[in-house]
């Protein structure tokens, strides 16, 4: 199993960026897919966005073009560029692993609020 640690959440106004960290513990090239989810308030969780180890991503139609996902193998680390932030993107935001099994960070809270 892989550890996973987020960071980067915060307080945000409309239109803002945030940029959300994922740390792993192992090497992220031996880690088939990573990604995010989120879960706003009274919601379920949502897929948000993922990379597989070859660097093809993917995205929830709502992010497309505001959001970018991205890696820093040398650091082990996923990253999500969050742009032009809506106060319903609000939520807890959760990074995820595929690796032999499902791995979740314990998210943060990202709050866009003016």
């Amino acid at each position: 199993q892989v550890q996973l640690v987020e960071s980067g959440g915060g307080l945000v106004q409309p239109g803002g960026s945030l940029r959300l960290s994922c740390a792993a513990s192992v090497r992220i090239l031996s880690i088939n897919t990573m990604g995010w989810y989120r879960q706003g308030p009274g919601k379920q969780r949502e897929w948000v966005a993922l990379i597989t180890r070859f660097g093809i991503e993917g995205y929830v139609d709502s992010v497309k073009g505001r959001f970018t996902i991205s890696r820093d193998n040398t650091k082990n680390t996923v990253y999500l560029q969050m742009n032009s932030l809506k106060p319903e993107e609000t939520g807890v935001y959760y990074c995820y692993a595929i690796y032999g099994t499902d791995c979740w960070g314990q998210g943060t809270q990202v709050t866009v609020s003016s």
